[in-house]
């Protein structure tokens, strides 16, 4: 902890405090305390991450959005002072530059060769195949014993055969990716085992790629398969985009559908309106609410200013870095009436839990009939669905990049 010059003074004002910060015990679903504080009273500070460098920490919905938007804050992950997560993510990083921490042209260029995959007519026709995997995954623990692990029973599987599907990558082999992305995605990973796991999801994709080249079929591996054929992109980058892919397309809706339903069972109101309704329109409108109240990626967006920009009477000056706090944003009572209540007729398509602007996540319809069809159809078939903990006894990940819980035991 040191102290800093608050804007437009000179003198130290503050204590710059730690990011990602501590959330409540008692309420795990809300960003901690101390970002709304931020928020209310000092809505572009300081914070100090795990190197010791103190960024700039955005926490306002407007200036949030606003500056998701600018062309002169970058996502280039190699520039001097930009805010790493965690070492496991620098490490990452440093050895596969994928699209999403690029900028334009080149982020444009990459990211189209796989947009048409994920375009909400391309998803749409996914909804019935989606809809068999949620009902047979249903059928299987239905016909099960009780109380069962909703994480790895059904909230996993879900997004993980979907995303194989997409991909071209054998399930069989979920264990494996699965292993290797929770190392990523942990903020206590360290170095050595971000490389490690780095390397081995490197080198699976690569053999993927080389099964795609001899053998293509409909799938998004071979039309990066391709792409390498053609020249236009190395194996080593096709196998990044497919590691960016794969990690991606999994956990954070498998976290979003485990979590969701914590949120639901301890909102049983909520709960009944959305199982009760037939209307697919409240179930849009659910899964929307349920993201931004939500908002899993609860570390910020990371940044670097191209330029110095004034936003929210601050001057970010060129090169310094930039977290964009999301998930308090989602929460800003200037943008959402009652933010900290979970109201699923709210529809607040507005959200930023997905980001905004040329980099919001290219997945977002995928996630979004993934989470529909998962929210219309558990609650009906499972209709006494419940905990079997107490709400202190399951484990959430405050220690991930994407919040979610480890285990949800749940009978019926």
């Amino acid at each position: 902890m040191s102290t800093f010059s608050a804007p437009g003074t000179d003198a130290p004002s503050a204590q710059v405090p730690d990011y990602p910060m501590t959330r409540a015990a008692r309420c795990p679903f809300d960003p901690p305390p101390a970002l709304h504080t931020l928020q209310d009273q000092a809505p572009i500070s300081r914070v100090r991450l795990w190197d010791g460098s103190t960024p700039w920490l955005v926490t306002r919905y407007d200036d949030v959005r606003a500056l998701l938007a600018d062309p002169r804050i970058s996502s280039e992950s190699n520039l001097p002072h930009y805010p790493h997560l965690s070492p496991a993510q620098k490490e990452r990083r440093r050895q596969s530059r994928t699209f999403i921490n690029m900028d334009d042209p080149e982020h444009a260029r990459l990211r189209r060769m796989v947009t048409a995959t994920f375009s909400i007519r391309q998803v749409e026709a996914l909804r019935p195949a989606i809809q068999k995997i949620v009902d047979g995954l249903i059928d299987t623990m239905l016909a099960g014993p009780k109380p069962v692990d909703l994480v790895q029973a059904f909230a996993l599987p879900v997004p993980s055969l979907v995303i194989c599907e997409l991909l071209g990558v054998p399930y069989a082999d979920h264990d494996f990716f699965q292993a290797n992305s929770k190392i990523l995605i942990k903020r206590t990973s360290t170095v050595e085992q971000a490389w490690v796991a780095t390397q081995k999801l490197l080198e699976y994709l690569d053999r993927q790629i080389g099964v795609k080249l001899a053998h293509p079929a409909d799938d998004v591996l071979s039309t990066l398969a391709e792409r390498v054929r053609a020249g236009e992109l190395s194996r080593r980058e096709a196998a990044g985009m497919g590691m960016l892919l794969l990690t991606a397309g999994h956990e954070t809706t498998a976290n979003m559908i485990a979590l969701g339903t914590l949120a639901l069972l301890q909102n049983p109101d909520q709960l009944d309106r959305l199982r009760e309704s037939d209307d697919p329109k409240t179930v849009a409108s659910a899964v929307e609410e349920l993201l931004r109240y939500l908002s899993i990626v609860h570390s910020g967006r990371r940044r670097v200013a191209l330029a110095d920009i004034e936003v929210g009477g601050v001057t970010i000056r060129t090169g310094e870095g930039v977290v964009l706090a999301n998930d308090v944003a989602n929460r800003d009572p200037d943008a959402f009436p009652a933010p900290d209540q979970l109201d699923i007729d709210r529809n607040p398509r507005h959200h930023v839990a997905f980001g905004f602007g040329v980099h919001q996540c290219l997945g977002q319809p995928l996630a979004r009939v993934e989470l529909q069809v998962v929210y219309s159809t558990l609650y009906r078939r499972i209709p006494t669905l419940k905990l079997a903990m107490d709400l202190d006894e399951i484990p959430f990940k405050h220690d991930g990049n994407v919040y979610g819980v480890y285990e949800l035991p749940v009978t019926w």
